[in-house]
């Protein structure tokens, strides 16, 4: 995750916390109360680092106006539905769910009501996380880094960059983010093609093993430049 992916996060997370906030201003200063729920908080030091700087960069300082209650899983996934109802126990203003799907998609399960921010997941919309990426609905919000719509705009980013271009090869490995997903991001990969005038050299390369032969067949073909399909496996030797 990025810095600008971070921010991003921590925007939508502060945006959550600002209404409830905001409708006490005439009261008693509130103290916001955010879970944060992570499946192992040791892998990811960072994104903590990050979460709290970014808070800090908009006023909230932890022990001051705001108090985050930390549930960590340590490596055992089975334990995060324990930890998230928890945290609904607890009445927290919004939910934070770090660096994982199954922690975003139980702490969904655990609450229609609270906010929950979710950051750096898969496909938020293939997981049942959200609607859509332009409109949400429910009680959960976030950051995906996986949508099949955006493989049209790399294309596009492509074609700006290389303005003459007209072949495009498209390296992905089938299967390795499920059959929906992976439909969909070859769909929008033609779509865009067709409209920015593009054709599509569709390279598949199921083992690392393959990777010369594909690149051979892209270099044989004339491709004036390379898309890779996101993926979720690192393809292995065989």
């Amino acid at each position: 995750m990025n810095r600008v992916q971070r921010r991003q996060w921590l925007i939508a997370a502060v945006a959550l916390l600002a209404k409830p906030l905001g409708a006490d201003a005439q009261q008693a200063a509130k103290v916001a109360r955010i879970g944060y729920l992570s499946p192992n908080r040791a892998a990811t030091p960072h994104v903590r680092d990050a979460f709290l700087q970014g808070l800090r960069d908009v006023g909230y300082v932890e022990g001051r106006n705001v108090a985050i209650e930390y549930r960590d899983a340590e490596g055992k996934v089975e334990r995060l539905p324990t930890l998230a109802a928890e945290l609904v126990a607890l009445k927290v203003d919004v939910i934070v769910t770090e660096n994982s799907t199954l922690a975003a998609r139980v702490a969904k399960q655990a609450t229609t009501t609270i906010p929950i921010v979710f950051t750096s997941v898969g496909d938020a919309v293939e997981s049942g996380l959200v609607i859509s990426l332009a409109r949400p609905g429910g009680n959960v919000t976030g950051l995906s880094n996986l949508g099949p719509e955006l493989v049209g705009k790399r294309l596009e980013l492509l074609k700006q960059a290389v303005p003459g271009l007209d072949r495009v090869a498209v390296l992905w490995l089938p299967g390795a983010l499920g059959e929906r997903t992976d439909k969909d991001m070859l769909a929008g990969a033609d779509v865009a093609a067709r409209a920015l005038g593009v054709q599509l050299q569709f390279v598949e390369a199921r083992s690392a093993d393959e990777f010369a032969r594909a690149f051979s067949d892209m270099s044989s073909a004339r491709a004036g430049a390379l898309t890779v399909l996101p993926s979720n496996k690192v393809p292995q030797r065989t």
